[in-house]
């Protein structure tokens, strides 16, 4: 068996390079990177010759970078994902949150942090963090509470199991997530004798777990003997490409479909059992299915808090589970049954056969759309504009290819709601995490997935301030997208809460912070300092007059409209559960307690 003598780093790049999909293409689609001392010297210079066969990007952060890597592996169905490489120390450390998002979300990513010579020769190096107890820590360590896989490369030769093991992990349908390979950097200049092998081509293929029959059987069982059974789906129906075949199921047994956010579009909005989205940002029709099913099926789904309504808008039914993870299957006692979405419904479809379930009260729905579509209508006074108008004024310039994106703040509630979504993919919407900075980056990642898509990305002046480089990123790379900075001059949504839960306003609108002199930045002027297109609008009109003119600019499109930070949809939603103090001064407090007291006991007893 022959061998080739090349670095680590270089051992890498070219196994990663010969990783292939199904469809013959390359799995790690390409390599953002911010360069350092950790890494230029090593990967910087693995990485430049291999351009055509695993391109590099340039970003302008780590954390926000390795967004846009997680954003493509949704869009993509996490049939293909991206590596993220930084230096040590601060560039590592900024990519843990995007690790964390990952992992919640179960989205792969490769994540190639620099890391301390293993030689110990320049201990301690720059930007070394030192544990004064455990000379084997570093930074990278952060990494382990939220990597699925973590390894650190200390020897040339580890390559050969820690690849795989990575490979392996991220295209697991059940255990995908971020894998962390911190890479000392001496290892990475380091040479060695790697097998010719070991490079050859490698199709790795998406597994489609079959359901243990007698876990379907009990299932199936469940469906037969329940008069009121609803299914939540998740985002499972969208990986497994399950979509055509939940509508099949739902429609051969009358059975009503709800929808997570990262299960939105898994069914047309339009569709009469698509009765919206469930839970804390959930849709009347859903909600009142769901507090009165006596069977809740979820498929695909992890069922977090926002989902359920903390568990205290399903506590009267018996749940049942179809998931690839055994941990998602198994939450609050559901029957389990760990297959593919896909396969799963298809096989729980022969069990039943003609079996037939009430067909759902379809006035749910008139009643719903009668009363929320007029919240999205534009306003006829001079009124400052709500979120719920700005979603109707995109809503009606969307088009078939159209995205809807965000992440975080007021519009993943509103969206959830009002947005309708066409066909899958229609949605996007990073709320496992519900992490502020990932809607700009996350943009560019959907538009690299897919370029032919219409990306809307609606961001709040919040978010825009905390993470906005990469706008200059997308400008330079010519990508093109259209972002809707909706500034409520503050963090309306958590004000909303703070308010709900009796508190007074404080610290979260910026008219309430502390500060010497009035804030008025100007995002249309700072955006287009940064190479995008960008208007400033004054009403919902002119917001459609400049929505109209988002295409063809081939870069980013900024339109930025003030709004009022109070008002939201109160039709829908239900109780989550957020902890009021036990003791305060304020009687607006008191109060929220002893409502929250209430719920406790109202979920507790069911």
């Amino acid at each position: 068996m022959g061998t080739i003598r090349l670095t680590a780093a270089q051992a890498m790049i070219r196994w990663l390079a010969n990783q292939k999909t199904e469809t013959g293409d390359p799995f790690i689609a390409g390599c953002w990177a911010i360069f350092g001392h950790g890494n230029v010297a090593g990967l910087g210079e693995a990485l430049q010759p291999m351009q055509d066969k695993l391109p590099t990007y340039r970003g302008h952060n780590e954390q926000t970078m390795a967004h846009a890597a997680i954003a493509y592996s949704k869009q993509s169905l996490r049939r293909r994902a991206m590596m993220v490489t930084s230096s040590i120390g601060p560039g590592a450390t900024n990519m843990v949150t995007a690790a964390a998002l990952a992992h919640v979300n179960r989205i792969p990513v490769l994540l190639v942090p620099g890391d301390v010579f293993a030689t110990r020769g320049p201990d301690p190096v720059l930007q070394q963090v030192e544990d004064f107890g455990d000379g084997t820590i570093s930074a990278n360590d952060c990494f382990k509470p939220v990597s699925r896989y973590f390894d650190r490369i200390s020897r040339p030769e580890h390559l050969m199991t820690a690849l795989p093991r990575a490979m392996q992990i991220m295209t697991d349908p059940a255990q995908a997530g971020p894998v962390t390979l911190a890479f000392c950097q001496d290892t990475q200049a380091e040479a060695y004798d790697y097998p010719e092998a070991f490079f050859e081509s490698k199709v790795w293929r998406i597994r489609r777990p079959y359901p243990d029959q007698v876990e379907a059987e009990n299932i199936a069982n469940l469906i037969r003997n329940s008069k009121r059974p609803v299914i939540v789906a998740g985002g499972g129906v969208l990986y497994s490409d399950a979509t055509d075949q939940l509508t099949k199921f739902a429609e051969k047994y009358q059975i009503p479909v709800t929808e997570t956010q990262a299960g939105k579009s898994a069914m047309p909005w339009d569709h009469p059992l698509n009765f919206g989205p469930v839970g804390v940002t959930g849709g009347s029709p859903a909600n009142t299915l769901c507090e009165q099913a006596d069977l809740i099926l979820g498929v695909g789904t992890r069922l977090q808090d926002f989902t359920t309504g903390s568990w205290g808008l399903m506590g009267n039914a018996k749940l049942a589970t179809l998931n690839v993870n055994a941990y998602d299957a198994a939450k609050h006692g559901a029957e389990p049954m760990l297959s593919d979405a896909g396969i799963g419904l298809a096989t729980l479809q022969a069990i039943l056969r003609d079996h037939q379930s009430p067909a759902p009260e379809s006035s749910l729905k008139t009643k719903w759309f009668a009363a929320v579509d007029p919240l999205t209508d534009a306003p006829e006074g001079n009124e400052l504009p709500t979120d719920m108008q700005v979603v109707g004024a995109v809503q009606r310039a969307a088009g078939p290819d159209t995205v809807a994106m965000c992440a975080a703040g007021t519009m993943p509630g509103e969206l959830h709601k009002l947005w309708k979504a066409g066909h899958p993919g229609s949605y996007h919407m990073e709320y496992g995490f519900s992490c502020m900075g990932y809607e700009i980056a996350g943009a560019i990642g959907i538009k690299m997935a897919e370029p032919d898509r219409d990306v809307m990305c609606f961001t709040g002046d919040g978010t825009y301030m905390m993470a906005n480089s990469e706008m200059a990123t997308a400008a330079m790379m010519g990508i093109e997208f259209t972002v809707i900075v909706t500034d409520n001059r503050g963090f309306g949504c958590i004000n909303r809460l703070q308010m709900g839960t009796g508190g007074a306003e404080f610290n979260n609108l910026l008219k309430n912070a502390v500060h010497e002199n009035e804030s008025a930045i100007d995002f249309a002027a700072h955006a287009a300092s940064m190479g995008a297109v960008s208007v400033k609008v004054s009403s919902i009109s002119e917001l459609e007059d400049a929505l109209s003119k988002r295409h063809g600019h081939g870069r980013p499109y900024v339109v930025v409209i003030d709004t009022d930070p109070y008002p939201s949809t109160e039709e829908g939603g239900t109780w989550w559960e957020v902890a009021v103090p036990e003791v305060s001064e304020r009687p607006a407090v008191r109060e929220a307690r002893e409502a929250y007291e209430r719920a406790l006991a109202a979920r507790n007893a069911g």
